[in-house]
């Protein structure tokens, strides 16, 4: 009993930790307040080696997509127009008109891909599911029974493809059917009339969520920078805010991107820090547990939670080996992983100015994040499971004696629970 108290008391310690980000940690890592554009860290954990006599049967996944490119052809054709349109008024200093010229060669690269995955995010689901292979072979054999199944959005699907390819390449008799369909998005990108009520943009969250962006956009260093005529702005109306919101967007995007243009020059680590504060805080409201949603956000993941559970118990009624592969979004996964309480992914905070202190977007979804449960068995039919986000163990607040491995019939009946409470 002291062993199961243990390693639940020291595994709640490792999630406060987890889910901290600092000023210092931006400083030393600049990509992070990337927000959920963060490039996927490849960093693979120990593998903790399972308890003997268990062997890998069975993976239930979930993954983001990969790298893509921003959503909208407005999110870079906006502040390249505001940039010509100075230009021509003559307003820009040298290092705006280096910024616009800039500007041109990424749209250039971007004009016909807004919303695309690139191939980086094609290679990032190729190398995890070649990963994933080669640390659990046993699940992958010549009879596995695989499904994977993609939203209808082409990055999902592409993303789904590599994936597929993947595997495919380390054993070519691998059969994997996909799908890519309406009927799949009910649990692949559920989104509640309840979370969509908290989220309105005039309600108290979409309110907060404002008056926290304008407090951490500070323009005026950069707007200086980019123009010689600062008086132009006023006379033009333009929203250096906004300006500076765009910028940022494109230059955290950017290492997602064979493009060798940057923008990150642009902003101080200061700038980089609030921006990223801010964006935490938006995603957080829209994905996780904000505590005035009274669960109304974490709600959308429930269909995907029963149809995770209903698929693990179809596998394992069937005594064989396989996978079940999901390719999704960043509003599907957050969710999911902050319903079921996986650790660092359930920080809780209305306060807009404290909630870094206990959640990170970046440390949860960066780019074709992924949750892999997988499974093992004795020749005695008795199951465990252990839990990978991005490739790294993590844990659940269920008792074990066995870490970071679970008993099945325990974090069966925790998630169960956790789908009965409403």
């Amino acid at each position: 009993m002291r062993s199961v108290l243990l390693s639940v008391i020291l595994l709640a310690a490792s999630a406060t930790a987890y889910a901290q980000a600092s000023y210092d940690e931006i400083a030393a890592s600049p990509d992070k307040a990337g927000s959920l554009y963060y490039l996927y860290p490849v960093s693979e954990s120990s593998n903790t080696k399972a308890p003997k006599g268990y062997k890998p049967f069975y993976i239930n996944h979930y993954g983001r997509h990969g790298s893509r490119y921003l959503v909208n052809d407005a999110d870079y054709t906006a502040p390249l127009e505001t940039l010509r349109a100075a230009d021509k008024a003559g307003a820009l200093s040298d290092k705006g008109r280096d910024v616009m010229k800039r500007l041109e060669v990424i749209w250039a690269d971007a004009e016909g891909r807004t919303g695309e995955l690139t191939r980086i995010g094609a290679r990032q689901h190729h190398d995890i599911a070649q990963r994933m292979y080669k640390s659990f072979p046993g699940v992958f054999t010549d009879d596995a029974v695989i499904s994977a199944i993609s939203t209808t959005r082409m990055r999902c699907a592409h993303s789904m493809a590599a994936f597929c390819e993947g595997l495919k390449e380390l054993n070519p008799k691998l059969y994997i059917p996909r799908e890519s369909a309406k009927r799949y998005m009910s649990y692949m990108s559920n989104v509640t009339p309840q979370a969509s009520e908290f989220n309105r943009w005039d309600g108290p969250a979409g309110q907060r969520t404002v008056e926290f962006d304008n407090a951490m956009s500070n323009p005026d260093r950069l707007m200086g920078e980019l123009f010689d005529n600062v008086q132009y702005l006023a006379d033009n109306r333009v929203d250096t805010k906004a300006l500076m919101r765009q910028l940022f967007l494109i230059a955290i995007d950017m290492p997602n991107t064979e493009c060798d243009e940057r923008l990150d020059d642009l902003f101080t680590t200061g700038e980089l820090f609030d921006q990223w504060r801010a964006i935490n805080h938006h995603y957080y409201n829209h994905m996780s547990n904000p505590p005035s949603a009274n669960g109304a956000v974490l709600d959308n993941a429930r269909p995907l939670l029963a149809n995770l559970l209903a698929s693990a118990d179809t596998m394992i009624a069937s005594g064989r080996n396989g996978a079940d592969l999901r390719f999704g979004h960043d509003s599907c996964i957050v969710p999911l992983l902050g319903l079921m309480k996986v650790d660092g992914c359930y920080g809780a905070s209305d306060d807009p100015y404290s909630l870094h202190e206990v959640y990170a977007d970046f440390k949860i979804s960066p780019m074709a994040a992924n949750l892999q449960m997988v499974f093992f068995r004795n020749k005695k039919g008795d199951v465990i499971v252990k839990l990978m986000l991005n490739e790294r163990e993590v844990s659940l607040p269920v008792a074990t004696d066995i870490a970071p491995f679970y008993h099945w019939n325990d974090l069966r009946d925790y998630l169960y629970n956790i789908l009965s409470e409403k």
